[in-house]
């Protein structure tokens, strides 16, 4: 009988120190499949904000190129420039703001019908670039409020820049001034979507070709520098201002 008791003793004892040695630490079995899983969740976070940040590359190419085509769709159907149209009210109604300066002797460009788009990228006064828009929504081509005072007037790109359209130069850079009928704005473009845009339209190059970065500047009304800013890897975070010449 003693000896039974030795025997079921030793095998209580034996079995403790097996609860006791699990109880210490996890297998490497166990430790695997949680660096696993791990690894599958960090995966996932970093494909996710790929993919965030290639479709607002994405929304920002189609901000700028629908913006071409509101100007060339207008053209077609009125034969004028909107924001510059003035017929504008017969054109597209009574609600419509013309431009107050007829194109004439006493009046020489900038004028309404002078076939430019005159006014800052960014204005906010009634230029015939902040007209632009109002212009081409009352004609039905794009999307947005007619109302010049209201908050919400003025468009957005996708990462929340300010967009716009200009006929006057956005570059002061002598002697290769970017000459265009018209270009396409917009700024709070972070770097590395820069970069990127830039290899969707044109050469991958920020400084030549149709697509270029003006700078850093808040309001990157103009690029008086040497030459265009060329975008590295290393200003991936910083805000710039891009345009597209048409």
């Amino acid at each position: 009988m003693e000896r039974i008791l030795l025997i079921y003793k030793r095998w209580t004892i034996t079995q403790e120190n097996t609860v006791r040695q699990k109880q210490l630490g996890f297998t490497l079995v166990e430790i695997a499949i949680v660096l696993v899983i791990i690894g599958l969740l960090l995966g996932g976070v970093l494909k996710g904000q790929e993919l965030i940040n290639s479709a607002k590359v994405k929304n920002i190419v189609n901000d700028l190129r629908s913006v071409s085509t509101f100007v060339y769709a207008y053209q077609d159907k009125f034969k004028a420039l909107p924001g510059d149209d003035p017929l504008v009210v017969n054109h597209v109604g009574a609600a419509a703001t013309a431009n107050g300066t007829l194109c004439n002797a006493p009046n020489p460009s900038p004028c309404a019908g002078d076939a430019r788009i005159n006014g800052a990228w960014n204005s906010a006064a009634a230029t015939e670039s902040f007209l632009f828009w109002q212009h081409v929504r009352l004609a039905n081509l794009a999307s947005g409020t007619t109302v010049t005072a209201d908050a919400e007037y003025l468009p957005r790109n996708a990462d929340g820049g300010p967009l716009g359209i200009t006929g006057d130069p956005v570059s002061t850079v002598v002697p290769n001034p970017w000459p265009a009928n018209f270009y396409v704005c917009t700024a709070g473009v972070q770097g590395r979507f820069a970069r990127q845009i830039d290899t969707t339209i044109d050469d991958g190059n920020t400084t030549t070709g149709t697509v270029r970065v003006l700078g850093a500047a808040a309001g990157g009304t103009l690029a008086t520098a040497a030459t265009f800013y060329a975008v590295t890897p290393a200003d991936d975070a910083t805000l710039y201002t891009i345009c597209i010449a048409n």
